[in-house]
Formats: structure tokens, sequence, C-alpha cells
């Protein structure tokens, strides 16, 4: 077996075939994923943040927590979908973004921690995938992606709650891949300790905007989207050096 694979990948590969149309749909599938995957693979720590995020985000919605909750459902399902699209791609073997691919191709490397994982992950679904995201969601609504509007109010709402549950990962999933406690200090905290979600987020919906502003020019897009991925895999690997 190919390393940063696992036997029930073709289970994976399977459920990930019918894209979600609502959170409930994204949050079905993640769930999928989490039952499915062993505890010595990387991927269900990353799974097991998103999925405490993305049900944060229903109960909010649901409860009428924004000024339009539509946008930020779409953006919950399109957001989710970049994540699905890259695993597909990995366990299918086709081309991905290397931000990504700095996580998949590691998923069975017992010398790293879950909270690695769960960080490599976040840092390439925000830094890489959420301004895509944003401009997808945004051509659906028919809308820029601008500051101050009641979408970015919106948007960074989400922020004091992220956190939260970015806090809580800390603390729940600091030990190895497979549950062994991890040395007192390590190089990985001061890693960590320097992400920030609430400023990636913002870095996100600005690069959305210059986004917007490309897609008539496709060389153009795709060059920064390109630029993108290069910066936030170099975060992820730095994110996934091995704890002695």
């Amino acid at each position: 077996m190919p390393p940063g694979t696992f036997p029930y990948d073709p289970q994976l590969l399977a459920l990930l075939q019918s894209p979600p149309s609502t959170i409930a749909e994204v949050l079905a599938t993640m769930r999928a994923i989490d039952e499915l995957c062993v505890d010595g693979d990387g991927l269900k720590w990353f799974n097991w943040l998103y999925y405490q995020v993305t049900a944060a985000v229903e109960t909010r919605v649901n409860n009428g927590g924004f000024s339009n909750p539509t946008f930020l459902a779409s953006l919950d399902v399109q957001f989710a979908q970049l994540y699905f699209n890259a695993l597909k791609a990995s366990i299918a073997g086709y081309g991905m973004p290397g931000c990504w691919q700095t996580l998949f191709d590691r998923r069975s490397q017992t010398s790293l921690a879950r909270i690695q994982f769960a960080f490599a992950g976040i840092n390439a679904h925000i830094n890489h995938d959420l301004p895509m995201a944003l401009v997808n969601t945004c051509q659906i609504a028919n809308i820029a992606p601008q500051h101050g509007t009641s979408e970015y109010n919106d948007y960074t709402g989400l922020n004091t709650t992220l956190d939260s549950l970015v806090q809580l990962a800390k603390t729940t999933l600091n030990v190895r891949l497979l549950g062994d406690s991890l040395p007192p200090m390590s190089a990985l905290e001061n890693n960590i300790a320097a992400w920030n979600v609430s400023a990636a987020r913002e870095a996100a919906w600005q690069g959305s905007e210059i986004l917007w502003h490309l897609r008539p020019i496709s060389a153009l897009y795709d060059g920064y989207t390109n630029t993108l991925d290069g910066l936030t895999t170099v975060v992820s690997k730095g994110l996934m050096i091995p704890i002695p």
C-alpha cells in the first residue's frame, strides 16, 4: 500500500462522488469520513476539527445569527466542496494543490501529531481554498466580495467562534497520531502559536476581492491561485515537520 493510503480509501472515494448542496449534507459526508477513518489516519483529525466548525456554522444559520444566512450557508457548501475535491483527487491519484498533498501524503506518518494534521488542513483550506470559495459563492449570489457589506460582517462575525474551536483543538489533539504523549516542549508549539485564524480569514477575503477582478483573465486568475498554493504549501510543510 503506497504511503498515505488506507484500505478504506475506495469507500472514501465512493462517498465523495455526490457533491453536497446543503450544510446538512456536508456534515453527513464529514461524519461518514470520520466513521471510516482509523485513529492512525491523519485525515481523521483535520476532518474532526472541520466538522466542529461546520456544525457551529449550521447552528448559527438555523438560529438566525446572520444578516444573510443564505450567503453563509452557500459559502459553507462551496468551501467544503473544495476539501472534498482535494481528498477525492488524492485518493484517485490525479493532480491536487500542493498544500493539500503535503497533508494527504503523510496521513499515516505516526511521528506526527494529530494537531499537525488539523492545522495543516485548516492552513490549506483557509489560505488556499477560501478565496476561491468566496468568489464561487459571490457568483452564485450575484454580488461582489467587498469589505463593509453585510456578507463581510457575517463572515467576520464567525471569527470568535472559530478561534474558540481552534483553541479546543490545540488541547484535544495535542498528542501523537496514535495517541501517545508529546514532549513537554517542541518547535510545534511555536509554529501553531504563530497561526492566527482571524488573520488568515481576513487575508482570504482580500484574496477573493483580487480574484473577483481577475476572473476575466484566466491566466492571471490561475497565476494568483498558483501563488497562493505555493505560499500555503510552505506553511503546511513547516507545520508537518516530525516531532522527535
